[in-house]
């Protein structure tokens, strides 16, 4: 049975979005490309992207976004508790750092080439 596709979030105007598109399609990797403000990913998935994120919520706001400063998330954000924090990423697909990459066992935001090459290994 086939490993499931990686899920890539991402928004259509943002640059580094594409240069991780480009270095999956480059590498051969298939993926699945998601829209994330039409379909932010789900508590499950955030819950997954935490754990892989050694519990820091904070990895998985956009920080320099335009919501995150409309909402005054740097105030906010040391208050939430967990639950609360990832129903908000739930809803809100330009508050989560993107590109959001899930795929079995690994997860990745943001995209550092050196670090997305070393987690799909052989992959790419």
């Amino acid at each position: 049975m086939a490993s499931p596709k990686l899920r890539v979030y991402g928004y259509s105007g943002c640059s580094t979005c594409k240069k991780a598109q480009a270095f999956l399609k480059k590498n051969g990797i298939e993926f699945e490309d998601l829209a994330i403000v039409e379909t932010p990913p789900t508590l499950a998935e955030l819950r997954a992207m935490l754990g892989h994120q050694g519990g820091e919520l904070k990895k998985l706001f956009n920080t320099s976004g335009q919501l995150y400063r409309e909402l005054k998330m740097s105030e906010k954000l040391p208050r939430l508790g967990e639950t609360e924090a990832l129903e908000l990423l739930s809803q809100h697909g330009k508050l989560v750092k993107r590109p959001f990459a899930l795929g079995a066992g690994l997860g990745l935001v943001g995209f550092q080439e050196a670090e997305w090459k070393k987690a799909l290994g052989s992959k790419a």
